[in-house]
């Protein structure tokens, strides 16, 4: 009889065991699944305000990498030369933005980065990442010193002098006149 009852405290100390583990487990699990809740309703949230920050409708297509990075530059006032979130320039805006999203370092001039880094398209043909290129101060339609990223729905973003960085439509007046053409970077 004594070796039974020894028997059933083992017994019982090996149940208490499994059963300590299987809480530890499942509190573990529901911990786990909780916080994947919460970290899905954050990336939520950040995809929300970004879309809504550049005003445009999020789709499952987009790079959401791109999108982020130009949120990041809104706003940044416009600083000849300038490649920081102290200041910015056209040329300076998208190759912080081609490096960061894409990792390519292009020319650092916007006639440059045409001539050298990109394929000539057409509005019609652009593609979220290409660029867009501007003249706006010469009369001479080819001359181009302006340049901005694409995005999409005719938005692009760019550093203007007077606004900084902004998200502008191609279809406006301004740049339907200064429009020069598109590019497409090469190896991208």
């Amino acid at each position: 009889m004594g070796l039974n009852i020894l028997g059933n405290n083992k017994y019982r100390r090996i149940n208490r065991k499994i059963l300590i583990i299987r809480f530890l487990i499942l509190s573990l699990c529901t911990i786990f699944i909780v916080g994947c809740s919460s970290s899905r309703r954050l990336e939520k949230k950040l995809h929300r305000e970004v879309y809504q920050s550049l005003g445009l409708k999020e789709s499952r297509k987009d790079n959401f990498t791109l999108y982020k990075e130009v949120s990041s530059w809104q706003n940044i006032p416009h600083k000849d030369g300038g490649m920081s979130h102290f200041g910015i320039d056209c040329s300076g805006l998208v190759n912080v933005i081609y490096k960061n999203v894409y990792g390519i370092v292009l020319e650092r001039n916007s006639a440059t980065i045409f001539k050298i880094n990109c394929h000539k398209i057409s509005l019609s043909r652009l593609k979220e990442g290409d660029l867009v290129f501007f003249n706006t101060i010469n009369k001479s339609k080819s001359d181009i010193n302006h340049v901005g990223v694409y995005l999409k729905d005719n938005k692009f973003v760019h550093s203007s002098i007077s606004r900084g960085v902004i998200i502008s439509n191609l279809d406006e007046n301004y740049y339907r006149k200064t429009w020069v053409c598109g590019g497409r970077v090469k190896n991208y």
